[in-house]
């Protein structure tokens, strides 16, 4: 299907052709007949995409803060490595979007639905139930396309709280501005738009508003006075677009005593305290369509707002725009500048600063089409050698493709098939990396008897099944960290590897076991006998409540989610099976939503050794990540973020030093390459994959009680 998207990297705005995603429960699959350019979001989005790199960190102060301390912490060339992948992602533009749905996702929708949502500029979307709405059948494709846009528009009105009779001032006219006028007007409101562009003055006098043309010289604050007979405002909407504090200020100047303020748009934020403090004005900042908004249990998971307690969500407001446009109450089509077909999307993106543009509607002839691609060729067929370990990938993520997929062709893998669900990142790092396919058909890659290896590197919910879907084909596995998020999954898992009589290799990507440091210190421990004890610090950092990784069904948690690493690490310095552990994390408090990714686990091991494991997500970056220390053999080995080892009193051994940090991801990629090339054993049992993975379990489920 094609899809337009902006290039971080060059600034260029571009149509590619990439897979359409797969259907998924709770999600609609839409065939795309329309969609509308938001000139505001998108322009912003394009001027960011075209500044270089000093303009770029100078818009994002934050991120330049995080790459200093990472610099600090991991070493210049991973920070860099980091950068740069964030900036190879293609940037998918568009936000509203009209089509057809072609799989319902098991959702009360219905295939053949006409619908809007907030999906991207593309042939085909996939988009949560939440965010979309069945359109009335007298509201045709153009006008529903701007929907999305009108909730913006219609949540930002509903904060100002107007009542009929009042006077209300929009500030700045492009699209959402002459929507306000519009939904303000059908509210029996008097209305004051002020712009610079005559044309859309004359729009929003069109539509009932009295106007201020800044172009003409006119003074927005005493016609403000004049139009509220003196009185002052009620409210003022801000929708316009600059880095000026001017339109903050005018509009507390503007306004009555216990005046309201909503800012929708993009503006200057140093307020004055001058001047609310008198009036006691209130001041808001709307956040998009309405409640739901970046709400994961919302957006993702399809959990409703219940309607007596929360009147407008973002479907809601869908929903009402679509009746006012089906009563006539709201008129889009005078906000169509110029249609485009998806072809000669570049052209209509440079018309974004052009005087005159407001609504870019963009059309799809053929997007019925693109459903049925689910894999494309990116280079000409390969004959494989026998000996050759051919790999297919599962999962496109930014792990994936900074780190897995190039330390697995730097192995020598010949590099198949990637896989993903969403379908832009797999034609987009198949190209990359040297694919000869992208696909999201993962059956049909299983099924392919050139390829002999499946790497998982997907959301770890979906892990076990992949796992068991690749043992079942009889394909070498290699999945990235967990292996199972429950004992069942566990137990499954083995199941299919007994039934393969452990033909396939099933690796998990333990990386830090196979760091140059790491292998040092396993060496130096092994000249010591005797039980030894460890102290293992992680200093996670803070995750967000509501991330994935934090979800116990999606991610498992940060214990069998990362933990794991630290388990595994112990298991393999020790050498030896763990006989036992305990757990404790911070106790309840205050303000903390999550405490078991601040826990200390203690592994003790049928050799007597023991081991510590700080994890710790309430530390800050500033500080180094991961600590490793061993005690024993009257002496210490403390390992430093995996850039420096030291020995204290230790005999033989004082110090060894990397440039940059090396976690061992390569070197672990490469042991699996060589295992299944050379026919030897995977390079950690599998007895110790499945003991790390289930201890891994029952610590996080003593964590929780």
């Amino acid at each position: 299907m094609k899809q337009i998207f902006q290039d971080l990297k060059s600034g260029e705005t571009h149509v590619e052709a990439v897979l359409s995603s797969q259907a998924a429960k709770g999600q609609l699959l839409i065939s795309t007949r329309k969609s509308l350019v938001s000139v505001g979001t998108e322009r912003m989005l394009v001027d960011f995409g075209k500044a270089n790199l000093i303009e770029k960190a100078l818009q994002q102060p934050d991120k330049v803060k995080q790459a200093l301390e990472k610099i600090g912490t991991d070493g210049l060339v991973p920070t860099v490595e980091a950068i740069r992948s964030k900036l190879d992602q293609p940037m998918p533009l568009g936000y509203s979007n009209v089509g057809v749905v072609a799989d319902s996702g098991g959702t009360s929708f219905s295939e053949g639905d006409r619908v809007v949502s907030n999906g991207h500029h593309a042939e085909v979307v996939r988009v949560p139930k939440n965010l979309c709405a069945l359109i009335p059948d007298n509201v045709d494709d153009e006008s529903a396309a701007f929907t999305v846009l009108g909730a913006i528009a219609l949540q930002g009105t509903r904060l100002a709280q107007p009542t009929l009779g009042e006077v209300v001032v929009v500030t700045g006219l492009g699209l959402i501005g002459l929507l306000t006028v519009q939904l303000l007007r059908a509210q029996g409101c008097r209305v004051l738009g002020i712009d610079f562009d005559s044309d859309k003055c004359e729009l929003a006098r069109s539509f009932g508003a009295s106007v201020v043309d800044l172009s003409k010289g006119e003074d927005p604050v005493a016609v403000a006075q004049i139009f509220s007979r003196g009185r002052g405002v009620d409210g003022v909407i801000i929708t316009a677009s600059t880095k000026s504090n001017e339109p903050v200020h005018q509009a507390a100047t503007m306004c009555r005593q216990r005046g309201r303020i909503v800012l929708v748009g993009v503006v200057g934020l140093e307020l004055s305290r001058a001047d609310f403090y008198e009036k006691e004005l209130s001041f808001q900042v709307s956040c998009s369509y309405g409640p739901g908004r970046y709400d994961s249990g919302y957006e993702e998971k399809g959990h409703d707002y219940p309607i007596g307690f929360v009147r407008w969500t973002q479907q809601r407001n869908f929903e009402a725009v679509l009746d006012m446009m089906a009563s006539g109450a709201l008129d889009v089509k005078p906000l169509i500048s110029h249609r485009f077909s998806i072809d000669e999307a570049p052209e209509a993106y440079k018309l974004l600063d052009t005087p005159g543009t407001l609504g870019i509607v963009i059309d799809y002839p053929n997007s019925a089409d693109a459903l049925a691609v689910k894999t494309v060729e990116l280079t000409a067929p390969i004959d494989y050698k026998p000996e050759e370990v051919v790999c297919s990938f599962v999962g496109g993520g930014n792990y994936a493709s900074r780190v897995l997929i190039p330390a697995f062709s730097d192995a020598g893998a010949a590099l198949h098939t990637l896989v993903t669900s969403g379908g832009v990142s797999a034609v987009h790092q198949g190209k990359k990396h040297g694919f000869t396919k992208a696909s999201t058909d993962l059956e049909a890659t299983l099924v392919d008897e050139s390829v002999n290896t499946v790497v998982i590197a997907t959301q770890h919910k979906l892990h076990a099944q992949q796992i068991i879907a690749g043992l079942n084909a009889g394909k070498q596995v290699f999945v990235e960290k967990p292996l199972a998020l429950t004992l069942d999954e566990l137990e499954a898992i083995d199941a299919a590897w007994q039934v393969g009589q452990g033909k396939s290799r099933l690796m998990v990507g333990y990386n830090r076991r196979f760091s140059p440091l790491t292998v040092t210190m396993k060496a130096q421990l092994d000249k010591r006998a005797g039980p030894k004890t460890f102290i293992l610090t992680m200093n996670a950092g803070d995750i967000p409540t509501d991330h994935w990784t934090q979800d116990r069904e999606m991610g498992g948690g940060r214990i069998i989610g990362e933990a794991c690493h630290y388990i595994d690490l112990l298991r393999f310095l020790v050498g030896a099976p763990i006989s036992g552990f305990t757990a404790a994390s911070l106790g309840a408090a205050s303000g903390v939503g999550i405490t078991e990714d601040k826990a200390s686990i203690t592994l003790t091991f049928e050799d007597g050794s023991m081991g510590t494991i700080h994890y710790f997500a309430n530390g800050g970056k500033a500080f180094p990540k991961e600590r490793i220390e061993a005690f024993g053999g009257d002496g210490v080995l403390q390992l430093d973020n995996f850039k420096r080892l030291q020995g204290f009193g230790w005999k033989g051994f004082k110090s060894q030093r990397l440039l940059n940090q090396d976690k061992g991801q390569k070197a672990c990629a490469a042991a699996f390459v060589e295992s299944v090339r050379l026919g030897l054993p995977a390079p950690i049992p599998y007895e110790e994959i499945i003991e790390v993975a289930r201890v891994s379990i029952e610590v996080a489920q003593t964590l929780r009680g």
